[in-house]
């Protein structure tokens, strides 16, 4: 039996992806005019005037009519000061994040604010848009705003590309995960080239990997248990898809694995054979890797009959 650690397991954890969706109409013409440098608003039925512009009337729910221009210059409403920006925001030195009511604006537009100093930052501060010089019709066309009364960044005409319709905005969650004991548990058996489970007191049942505590009697799962490197492919799927840093080519088979000795099945690649030959029931066997399990692959036993796997899946 493996003697849980002290110190719980921890690694930094980084999850990324693009998301692009389509401007639609009024949002193409608002980041379309950025690409000129100039900023759009849109009236609603109300009389305010909305900057950024709406796509559909908050009062009407109607589209808008002609869009018209607001500020560029305009007044801080509310700000945060980040002392320490985080890798792909707009600025690399300390600056604020900033409602601002562009002139002739009755809304507020979220931007960054170099102000200098956190001193220098204050609500009522009047600013200016400072412009990217490469602007391909995206929010960051506007680099950011400054004080209206400062020294200004020399203004370059830069080079402007029509927008295309759609926007891509990287997405990036970087964090520290501290691993569970029970998951820890599971993590160093992999270290050892082990799979391990726990079982449940009460009904009996092994979850692999651990949870802690088992889900159907709530009651925490004490006795660890090593499992067989074998299981049964419950069901799968055949994926056919790329996507960008995809590490195996497609088509490959990412299947649900129930474990000699397990209740539960759990997710993983099945390699090592044609994705066509995969089948419910087959018979497939742990390939350990640099970093644990790396895939499965049959493993030459006959299938195992349905009604041997049929309530776990």
């Amino acid at each position: 039996m493996t003697q849980p650690a002290t110190a719980p397991l921890r690694a930094p954890l980084d999850i990324e992806f693009d998301y692009t969706r389509s401007l639609g109409p009024v949002l193409s013409q608002f980041m379309a005019a950025l690409a000129q440098r100039r900023i759009l608003g849109a009236r609603g039925a109300d009389g305010r005037v909305h900057a950024p512009p709406f796509e559909y009337d908050p009062v009407t729910a109607e589209p808008p009519g002609d869009l018209l221009p607001v500020g560029p210059e305009g007044t801080v409403v509310s700000w945060s000061w980040m002392p320490e920006p985080l890798a792909g925001q707009p600025l690399a030195v300390p600056f604020a994040w900033a409602l601002i009511r562009l002139d002739g604006a009755d809304t507020a537009l979220l931007h960054a604010v170099d102000a200098g100093s956190a001193a220098a930052m204050r609500t009522g501060l009047r600013v200016r848009p400072r412009w990217s010089a490469a602007r391909t019709g995206s929010i960051r066309d506007i680099a950011c705003f400054e004080p209206s009364g400062g020294p200004a960044v020399p203004d370059d005409p830069g080079t402007a590309e029509a927008a295309d319709g759609m926007t891509v905005t990287p997405v990036r969650l970087h964090y520290m995960h501290t691993a569970s004991p029970g998951e820890g548990f599971y993590l160093r058996g992999l270290a050892e080239r082990r799979l391990l489970g726990q079982r449940c007191g009460v009904c009996g049942q092994v979850y692999v990997p651990p949870r802690g505590t088992c889900p159907a009697d709530g009651v925490p799962t004490h006795e660890e248990v090593e499992l067989s490197p074998s299981g049964t492919v419950t069901t799968f799927c055949i994926v056919n898809v790329g996507y960008p840093g995809q590490r195996v080519t497609p088509p490959y088979v990412a299947a649900a694995i129930l474990l000699d000795g397990a209740d539960i099945a759990f997710g993983h690649l099945v390699l090592g054979c044609d994705p066509s030959e995969v089948r419910m029931g087959m018979r497939v066997r742990a390939v350990w890797g640099d970093e644990g399990v790396s895939h499965f692959e049959p493993n030459g036993e006959a299938d195992a009959p349905y009604e041997s796997y049929e309530r776990f899946m």
